[in-house]
């Protein structure tokens, strides 16, 4: 609080009951004069009492005053202390930095002396070199024309009559080692090879090629026959159309001929028609029943099959896809020969012969099992066996040298590794031995193949069976696409396609049929 502040409250503290004073005095003027006197006496009092505070204030407004003025000059020296202290420390690490910089030109200066010093003592050295360099050239001069002169050749004559003397020497010495090793090699590969496949074949057992375009089916009697055929022939019609095979029912007793070239469909069909006799009960509606069964079976087991074929060749690790074309390949048969059992044949003496040379066995007997895989699949895809068998492998990650193996193993591609070679020549061997193959058989398949596929070609058709050994086509219509008249116009474009793009002995019957259903369950 400042000295006019102090002033102002001593003022107050005075006029205040001095106020009070007069304004008594003057409410009772007329009252008695003691009271006057008494109230001069107080106002009096008051001034000098007011007199008095204002003294006392102006006294403690001066010490404060001073006391500022005192406090103000110890801080202007402490900051003016703190000043002179942050400046010698500046001044001490500036002259620090300078020290430091001074020792450091120093040393450069020192290393700058030194390098010259080095520099001047390599010249020197360099300068010597050189000397003795040109003294070395001399004394060589020297010796090669003394040489020279006693060989009577020039430097470079001698050079070409040396690499003379050394070509004609070694391009005799070249020629007959040649010729010699060329000999030794064929004579050594020729009759390892023959050994080898001698050995192989030995050791590989297999059967004739057999019968395999008909199934005969034992009957308890020749009453089953009738029953087999049906009211108006319903039974074996239904029988037919599903199974896509021929029955033949002839004059030979308690026996029925199933007939087709597929013979994963000739199976289905024997075992749905020895199923139906066990039975007893033929009609339509169980014929279609005990087909899918039997179909379910022969999946089953040619998934069951596949396996036990990896087990006897030794062979691991493979996609489920391919154990199943494994197993269709039992029921595959090329120029009268079991194709998997020519597969497992062949991946025995691909083994076998890797075993005689120190090759890979595993992967050999591996390429030689799946080597003719497209043959379970070329009866539905378009393509060579060769093609649908690299292309399936492939799908499924089977190893580069497998499917180089399987694409070479006709020719169609050159041998580049050692599995395909064995794969190729277990191939030949298992196909050429005596009773493996009969060509006609195999012509004779494609044919009806190629039937089947010319006939599925047309749009609104939806499966085809080639009958009567290629005899009769049996084509299964969509009815929602082909009308009852569109059909006699479909069967004479069949008919007129098969006479334009095929050759074929006699004729064949083009037999359309449409049929709808419609099912319902009573609940």
């Amino acid at each position: 609080m400042d000295v006019l502040h102090w002033i102002f409250l001593a003022a107050i503290l005075v006029l205040v009951p001095a106020a009070g004073a007069g304004a008594y005095f003057y409410g009772h003027k007329k009252g008695q004069e003691h009271r006057r006197i008494v109230a001069e006496q107080k106002i009096g009092s008051a001034e000098a009492e007011a007199a008095r505070v204002m003294n006392d204030a102006q006294s403690v407004a001066e010490s404060k005053k001073k006391e500022a003025i005192l406090e103000a000059k110890d801080e202007i020296h402490r900051h003016r202390q703190e000043a002179e202290r942050e400046l010698r420390d500046r001044r001490a690490e500036v002259q620090r930095a300078e020290r430091r910089i001074n020792q450091r030109e120093e040393t450069l200066d020192k290393r700058s002396d030194n390098l010259e010093k080095k520099e001047d003592a390599l010249q020197a050295k360099i300068k010597s070199a050189d000397a003795r360099l040109d003294e070395i050239e001399t004394i060589k001069k020297s010796q090669f024309d003394m040489l020279e002169r006693i060989s009577g050749f020039t430097e470079e004559q001698a050079k070409q009559h040396i690499l003379e003397l050394l070509d004609g020497d070694l391009e005799h010495e070249k020629a007959l080692r040649v010729i010699d090793s060329e000999q030794r090699t064929r004579e050594e590969s020729d009759n390892l090879a023959k050994e080898i496949i001698a050995t192989a074949i030995q050791r590989c057992a297999a059967d004739h090629s057999a019968e395999t375009t008909v199934s005969v089916v034992t009957l308890p009697s020749d009453e089953m026959k009738g029953r087999i055929i049906g009211r108006e022939g319903r039974n074996i019609r239904t029988l037919e159309t599903i199974t896509g095979v021929d029955l033949i029912i002839d004059d030979t007793p308690e026996a029925i001929t199933v007939s087709c070239f597929d013979p994963v469909r000739r199976e289905i069909a024997r075992r749905t028609l020895e199923k139906l006799i066990l039975d007893g009960r033929i009609h339509p509606a169980r014929v279609e029943e005990l087909f899918d069964k039997c179909r379910r079976e022969v999946e089953a087991q040619v998934k069951q099959t596949g396996e036990h074929a990896l087990i006897e060749a030794g062979v691991n690790n493979v996609h489920g896809e391919i154990v199943k074309l494994l197993g269709r390949l039992r029921y595959r048969t090329s120029y009268g020969q079991n194709v998997l059992n020519h597969s497992l044949e062949v991946s025995y003496i691909a083994g076998l012969m890797a075993a005689e040379i120190g090759a890979d066995v595993k992967l050999a007997k591996r390429a030689g099992l799946l080597h003719d895989i497209g043959k379970a699949l070329d009866h539905e895809q378009e393509g060579s066996h060769v093609e649908l068998g690299v292309e399936f492998a492939r799908k499924y990650k089977e190893n580069e040298a497998v499917l180089h193996a399987i694409q070479a193993h006709h020719g169609d591609v050159e041998a580049r590794t050692i599995p395909a070679c064995l794969v190729q020549a277990a191939d030949a061997i298992s196909a050429a031995r005596p009773g493996a193959r009969r060509e006609n058989l195999q012509n004779y398949i494609k044919r009806l193949e190629k039937l089947e596929e010319l006939t599925t070609s047309f749009a609104g058709v939806d499966t085809s069976f080639a009958m009567q050994a290629g005899r009769e086509i049996r084509i299964m219509v969509k009815p929602e696409l082909v009308s009852d008249d569109a059909m006699v116009l479909l069967a004479r474009e069949i008919a007129q396609k098969i006479e334009k793009d095929l050759e074929y002995p006699g004729q064949i019957k083009v037999h359309l049929i449409r049929e709808s259903r419609a099912s319902e369950i009573a609940k």
